[in-house]
């Protein structure tokens, strides 16, 4: 009976009158819960039973009610047992059904299948296919306002897979049309995607603009907690880009207030780019108290581990322990984008006070030992060194065929060139001003 119902669109279920449950009557409550009793013990027993009461041909107030709970346990399911491409098939034979209920609950329903897809790894290509489909479907039956939003959907997945035009193209297209509509909720979820799409692009400026486009639509209106704290977030990561840790430490402070009221599983994160602020503010200090805090304790874990072992290893001024720090913990550090960003900026500043430091005493000193005492390859050491002859850093240059570096004494700049020039610019003056006097006394 069950195995009929698997994959068959609604209508031909209708036709065959099959998919009734066992004693031939519609389904109720008592048949929904009949069926969620072997969720746990026989999970393919109560998918199939959860398809029955939905394939059923009835379609009074009652069933269509009892249907949308069966859809709600069914997806739950699926999803839990990693069926990926069932709860793609149970979105499109569901389409029947939607012309049964009202369009705010199809909506509804279709951005839960969507989430639920969402939850089994590995699916990213599988939501992106899904949403194109529905986005054509909505398109057909005119349904603007599920459209919109499996659009915004499916810009945030092309972006989270790197298609950053096709992304881009969409976004801007659908801002102009929900700006035009004045729908200020969606538009907020908009302008932030946008926000993010455009910084990961490294487009700032652009950035910036969508995230005060996404503010002043939230000022507008009531956002969500978890929407408020996303604006925060996002806002916190652009001042840190820009250096201004100390106001990026207030917005991600709001966010992490936010996310932890919530339960959001952002809010770890959100403390970690705060404990990223205070280390880059040379307030390393800091970090352990943040994490021994009562907020703190409660996000106990791998990822805060990471930011103290980086927080330790700049306390000390030591590169080994840094570099340690970034392969033990190489996810949580390496491969977060905002956080491998400011790393890299901290790790260059570390590497070039100990260089620094090391080479203050020579005149003249061997790379191969100035490798040695600092830990580093012979390459990268010369490398840097290179750069930073040319930034300036400090007066030097390098003997390849010797393999030394050669540091020069710091010349005191001498006053008399300022001196003479201020001279020359009186002079100058004064021989401007006498010949004005004699062009009037000839005159």
């Amino acid at each position: 009976m069950a195995s009929t119902a698997v994959g068959r669109p609604v209508s031909a279920l209708k036709e065959s009158g099959s998919g009734k449950d066992a004693s031939g009557l519609c389904p109720s409550s008592e048949t929904l819960s009949h069926a969620l009793d072997y969720k746990e013990s026989d999970p393919a027993k109560a998918i199939a039973m959860l398809r029955e009461v939905l394939y059923h041909p009835a379609s009074t107030a009652e069933v269509l009610r009892v249907k949308e709970q069966a859809i709600t346990a069914l997806s739950d399911l699926l999803s839990q047992e990693k069926k990926a491409e069932e709860l793609r098939g149970l979105l499109t034979d569901l389409r029947p059904y939607f012309n049964l209920i009202p369009k705010a609950k199809t909506a509804k329903i279709v951005r839960g299948i969507i989430d639920a897809v969402a939850k089994i790894p590995g699916t990213s290509d599988l939501q992106i296919s899904l949403c194109r489909e529905m986005v054509e479907w909505t398109r057909a039956e005119k349904r603007m306002f599920l459209r919109q939003r499996v659009e915004a959907r499916l810009a945030a997945l092309l972006m989270e897979n790197k298609e950053y035009s096709e992304a881009l193209s969409l976004l801007t297209n659908l801002v102009r049309e929900v700006r035009r509509l004045d729908d200020k909720l969606l538009l907020v979820d908009i302008d932030l995607l946008e926000c993010k799409l455009y910084f990961s692009l490294r487009n700032l400026a652009k950035a910036k603009a969508a995230l005060t486009a996404a503010r002043t639509a939230a000022n507008a209106i009531y956002v969500p907690p978890a929407q408020q704290g996303t604006i925060d977030l996002q806002s916190g990561i652009l001042h840190a880009e820009e250096k201004d840790y100390k106001t990026g430490f207030s917005y991600f402070f709001e966010a992490f207030e936010a996310f932890n009221a919530l339960d959001d599983p952002r809010a770890v994160f959100s403390l970690k780019y705060m404990l990223l602020c205070k280390i880059m503010l040379n307030q390393a200090d800091d970090v352990g108290s943040l994490i021994s805090s009562k907020a703190g304790l409660k996000y106990t874990g791998v990822e805060l581990d990471a930011m103290k072992a980086v927080a330790d290893a700049y306390g000390k001024r030591s590169l080994k322990n840094f570099e340690e720090a970034l392969n033990v913990y190489r996810e949580q550090l390496e491969e977060d984008p905002i956080v491998h960003r400011h790393l890299s900026s901290l790790y260059d500043t570390l590497l070039e006070q100990n260089l620094c430091r090391l080479i203050e005493p020579f005149s003249r000193v061997e790379i191969s030992h100035i490798s040695e005492l600092i830990g580093l390859p012979s390459e990268n050491v010369e490398k840097k060194l290179s750069q930073m002859i040319l930034d300036k850093k400090f007066a030097g240059t390098l003997d390849q065929g010797a393999g030394c570096l050669i540091i020069f004494d710091d010349v005191k700049p001498d006053g008399i060139y300022p001196s003479t020039l201020e001279t020359l610019s009186n002079i100058s003056k004064v021989v401007d001003s006498l010949y004005l006097k004699s062009a009037k006394i000839m005159a």
